[in-house]
């Protein structure tokens, strides 16, 4: 153990008593291929020294393993929280059978405190580890980001394409019946007031289609019991369907009194009839153009969210921004949250790194949502104060335990669960604001309040 150990950088330059004095105290740990070491999450009490074999580093993702690394004989690993007293950032795990060495933190804080050349060891090998875990890390919050998104994205889009589907199916048959009961009733010879009563209600239909009125659902089941008991007494076909259609286009009663006295009874039936499918042809095409219109709008704001196709620095509306963002989550705010605006009037546009700060907008929104476990209110502040642009993004949650606050823009730190969150997300948000937009970030948090507060030079280049 004496001669392997003084090989390993980290205990090279330790004095030859303090390394034998080392070598009785460590333990062996003996791991088979596939055995676990530690989990992500536990308590960080002991490092470990590579003996023998490989020991594969893991972390969960956004509900996915990630490899981090893969450690081979003569490296430390379980350092960082060792140093920290934190919980692991990560999970170990035996690729092969293994032998380890295994080192408290008494020993180790010894061991760091008399060894310079230890020290220094120890800060270059967890600065490499840092930024490695870091990028790569990264790249996985890109990519499970724009999953989610897309997923959130194509969630929103397929209610409206099923609602076009559906209507477009529909039309074929609602075209057929169209085409019949024209026939049916401009066989007939009809006087002109008829032809006017008939005239006027096809007007109607066109325009109430689109704006049915408002009632309350007991209200219109009422109505549309007394116009079907009074179609049925008519002799009417399809009076069920043909009631509906009444109630929609806010007939009242005293005019079908009128309807019943201008037409026979054969007649009446193939009026309605023809009515009922007027209604049902604009309603269908009112379906589709309002399904397209949504389809069209996601899509605008998705690409306006990403600004594809456009130079990374642009003069941004920050309203809009928002907007989009909300939009792009709004699967996740359809659980009993609501969002309130308070949008300051006459904002200044500002020069930004547009899809960045939608980044921003996502990640803080998004923990806005987590942290309200679906029901809440979110509130959106701007205002603009000289030359910045000032956005607060406050949830009425639990707020954030004051003893993590400091730490909560600090890279890998998050207050989730192991595996539903790499503490990545604020950490960027901060790198965003801070460093690529020269403005600031805070957050004030406490039971029912947590409140972000980002100010955002009108023109960053301009320092």
């Amino acid at each position: 153990m004496y001669k392997f150990l003084k090989k390993v950088p980290l205990f090279a330059d330790l004095a030859d008593n303090d390394l034998k004095h080392l070598c009785k105290s460590v333990e062996e740990f003996r791991l088979l291929k596939g055995d676990s070491l530690f989990e992500e999450g536990s308590p960080g009490n002991r490092a470990f020294i590579i003996r023998d074999g490989e020991i594969e580093i893991l972390k969960i993702s956004r509900g996915k393993e990630v490899l981090l690394a893969t450690r081979k004989s003569g490296e430390v690993i379980g350092e960082m929280a060792l140093l920290e007293s934190a919980p692991r950032m990560a999970s170990a795990r035996a690729g092969t059978d293994s032998l380890l060495y295994s080192i408290d933190k008494v020993q180790f804080d010894h061991l760091l405190s008399t060894s310079i050349s230890a020290s220094n060891t120890m800060f270059y090998t967890i600065l490499g580890r840092f930024r490695a875990t870091e990028a790569l890390l990264r790249q996985n919050e890109k990519m499970a980001e724009l999953g989610k998104l897309s997923a959130g994205v194509a969630h929103e889009l397929n209610n409206p394409a099923s609602a076009v589907k559906r209507s477009a199916t529909l039309l074929d048959n609602s075209i057929k019946r169209y085409d019949y009961t024209l026939r049916q009733l401009f066989g007939k010879e009809l006087s002109l007031d008829q032809q006017k009563i008939i005239s006027d209600l096809t007007s109607r239909v066109r325009e109430q289609s689109s704006h049915p009125p408002e009632m309350d659902a007991l209200v219109r089941s009422d109505r549309e019991g007394e116009f079907e008991s009074w179609l049925d007494n008519q002799g009417v076909d399809n009076a069920w369907e043909v009631a509906v259609c009444l109630v929609d286009v806010n007939i009242e009663a005293q005019e079908l009194s009128v309807l019943s006295e201008n037409f026979d009874q054969k007649l009446l039936s193939e009026v309605l009839d023809w009515i009922s499918a007027n209604y049902t042809l604009y309603n269908l095409k009112n379906e589709i153009k309002q399904g397209a219109s949504q389809i069209s709008d996601i899509v605008a704001a998705f690409k306006s969210y990403s600004y594809l196709d456009q130079a990374p620095v642009q003069i941004i509306n920050v309203h809009e921004g928002l907007d989009n963002t909300l939009l792009i989550l709004r699967n996740k705010l359809k659980t009993g949250i609501s969002v309130r605006k308070e949008y300051a009037n006459n904002l200044p546009e500002i020069n930004a790194y547009g899809s960045e700060l939608n980044q921003v907008w996502t990640n803080i929104l998004d923990n806005a949502i987590d942290a309200l476990d679906g029901s809440g209110e979110i509130i959106i502040r701007t205002e603009s104060d000289n030359d910045e642009v000032i956005v607060e993004i406050e949830d009425n949650g639990s707020g954030i335990p004051s003893e993590v606050l400091p730490r909560i823009f600090d890279p890998f730190f998050t207050t989730k669960l192991p595996g539903q969150g790499s503490g990545l997300g604020l950490d960027i948000s901060y790198n965003i604001i801070v460093f690529k937009h020269k403005g600031d970030i805070k957050v004030d948090s406490q039971p029912g309040k947590t409140c972000f507060q980002i100010r955002i030079p009108v023109n960053f280049e301009a320092d």
